[in-house]
């Protein structure tokens, strides 16, 4: 039987309205739990009992909340092999990505851990000789953190570590597609000592919880990872109520590969932005603009590694591609594939449902060009393992196509000119610039979000956090 999954409230596992099957994207027909969806009600208890325990938490000196941290990363990484295996086997992604995201998740807590031991304020000299005078860092209050599927256990960590390591409590609505993962990471922080209602877990669909977390008075600030329609709303809601908004949301990442490139090291690249986690991650390189003299050499060698690399179940050992995460979320990436083609574009390779792996929401690794910069599959995020290629006769033309679009999360140049290599770096409009690597990774030690809309303009990651997370308290002391 499978396990049944709920809402954590008060430091208690509550029952939902109704249960839903957990799906096994790779085997559809595999529940790989059962999940006790929460509704308003849930939502409600779940934003009161944060703010019963935020007085508490934000009394507990940083050292000790930083502590907790450090014990739930131990444990994380001690359970990392099943965490990344529940992981794959209700996301998808192969078991290396799987188990590797789990310990990335772990190093984040660890690395929240260590910030609590940092100073939090500053002093100032003041016009009075009498007055002391210095300003600090406090919590913001109560925190919804809303998280996606295609990250499930990194995404989370970087919102809540750095929430809980300020002082705040948080309510935790994770995507509905990962519920197991999510319990992982819960029952982690719980067993290292989380006091109840410091984190609460609601797990049930946006559509029935949302409205609670984006307009609850007791709701000081939303993070917020997804989609750019839902990410606004929940904007538009909350800033009526005035709550604090953070936006990480869309991308149409380009990688711009220019003639002097090694171009063995850009297919590489490339290939692992487009088609890891089966291109799910709104970091993922779905435009690559290829100066023209290489545009066939470059072709050539990236619908090679597309061909070569296996897709297939992400439990075993040498898959490189797995399943998309649902049966709709195939659906919408073959139905880009056709518009590409009724758009005029043509398939190198790939372009289908997978026929020899079953029922499972298989997308062949996709290489589409002769497209018109104009077109859909080439300015909306298509969320797949599909990527356009598109070709230019300049670096200047190049770094224009790039730019063409209203997102700007991030981009890569593959050159071997360090001239341009800086050039790029200021003349691309993203977040985040690579050179002669591909556009997804991140490391969690610095600054990351996008421009346009792509962000809402606050940075995640790295002490950039401390930004949204907390709030200055200006004090001046007088000797009398």
């Amino acid at each position: 039987m499978a396990t049944e999954l709920r809402s954590y409230i008060d430091g208690n596992w509550h029952d939902g309205a109704r249960l839903v099957d957990d799906i096994n994207p790779a085997n559809p027909s595999e529940a790989v739990a059962q999940v006790s969806m929460g509704n308003t009600s849930v939502a409600v208890a779940a934003v009161e009992a944060a703010s019963a325990a935020f007085a508490g938490w934000r009394r507990t000196p940083a050292p000790a909340r930083g502590e907790i941290l450090r014990k739930a990363a131990d444990l994380l990484e001690q359970r990392a092999s099943t965490v990344g295996r529940d992981l794959t086997r209700e996301e998808g992604k192969t078991l290396v990505e799987g188990i590797g995201e789990t310990k990335r998740a772990a190093a984040i807590l660890r690395y929240y851990a260590g910030l609590t031991l940092e100073a939090d304020g500053q002093t100032y000299p003041s016009l009075s000789p009498k007055t002391f005078l210095f300003a600090r860092r406090e919590p913001i209050g109560v925190v919804a953190a809303i998280t996606p599927w295609n990250f499930p256990i990194a995404i989370p960590a970087w919102k809540i570590a750095p929430a809980l390591a300020y002082g705040n409590t948080v309510v935790w609505k994770p995507a509905e597609l990962v519920p197991l993962t999510a319990t992982h990471l819960l029952e982690a922080l719980v067993d290292a000592g989380l006091p109840k209602g410091v984190l609460n877990m609601v797990l049930g669909r946006g559509s029935e919880v949302g409205e609670v977390l984006a307009t609850h008075q007791a709701i000081d600030a939303i993070t917020f990872t997804g989609s750019n329609p839902v990410g606004r709303s929940i904007q538009r809601k909350a800033t009526e109520h005035g709550k604090k908004v953070q936006l990480e949301m869309g991308g149409k990442n380009p990688s711009v590969v220019l003639a002097d490139a090694n171009l063995d090291h850009a297919a590489e690249q490339v290939a692992r932005g487009a088609f890891l986690s089966a291109g799910q991650k709104c970091t993922a390189t779905s435009r690559v603009i290829v100066e023209e003299p290489v545009l066939r050499e470059f072709q050539d060698r990236l619908t090679a590694l597309a061909k070569a690399w296996k897709l297939g179940d992400p439990l075993e050992e040498d898959t490189k591609v797995g399943p998309v995460v649902s049966r709709d979320q195939m659906q919408t990436v073959l139905d880009y594939i056709q518009i590409g083609s009724q758009e005029g574009g043509r398939v190198l390779t790939g372009g289908e449902k997978a026929k020899d792996l079953g029922d499972g929401y298989y997308v062949q690794p996709t290489i589409i060009t002769d497209l018109s910069r104009e077109s859909r599959v080439a300015r909306e995020e298509i969320f797949g393992p599909v990527v356009a290629i598109l070709p230019a006769r300049s670096y200047e033309e190049a770094v224009a196509l790039a730019n063409d679009t209203p997102f700007g999360l991030t981009a890569s140049l593959f050159t071997n000119d360090l001239t341009k290599a800086l050039r790029f770096a200021n003349d691309i409009r993203v977040g985040v610039v690579k050179i002669n690597q591909e556009s997804a990774g991140l490391e969690f030690q610095v600054p990351f979000g996008g421009a346009k809309e792509s962000s809402s303009g606050s940075r995640e990651q790295g002490e950039a956090a401390k930004e949204f997370f907390t709030q200055w308290k200006t004090v001046y002391m007088d000797q009398v």
